[in-house]
């Protein structure tokens, strides 16, 4: 199955991507990929995205990763809304679980327990 994915180019602390179809079980590495469709510099934000090529690997049913979706959401090559850049991670997703629990919970006590007098309040 093919992939449009980035391949990153360029010396050390100087990225540039190339975007390019490759197939996806193989990373992009060492150049094999099928064919070159664009290229990105994150540095100066320059990006150049041969649009016809792109619409024909989609027709042909190409995979997007999530990066390059957005990429071409913005250059209006694909329509939708962008997919989220990381995912959330399993203690987030647990905590967010449990918040409006731990909220019922509070509210529970704060409406259900009876203030018991004090000590001073007792000998009275």
């Amino acid at each position: 199955m093919l992939i449009i994915r980035l391949f990153r180019v360029g010396r050390k602390k100087q990225p540039a991507y190339k975007i390019v179809v490759t197939e996806k079980k193989n990373a992009p590495a060492r150049g094999r990929f099928v064919e070159e469709v664009g290229f990105y510099d994150p540095i100066t934000k320059q990006r150049n995205i041969n649009s016809e090529r792109v619409k024909h690997w989609l027709d042909n049913g190409v995979q997007i990763s999530d990066t390059v979706f957005n990429m071409l959401v913005d250059e209006k090559i694909v329509e939708g809304p962008k997919k989220p850049k990381h995912s959330v991670s399993k203690k987030e997703q647990s905590a967010e679980e449990i918040k409006p629990i731990v909220e019922e919970v509070k509210a529970e006590e704060s409406v259900e327990a009876p203030k018991e007098k004090s000590v001073e309040e007792k000998k009275d």
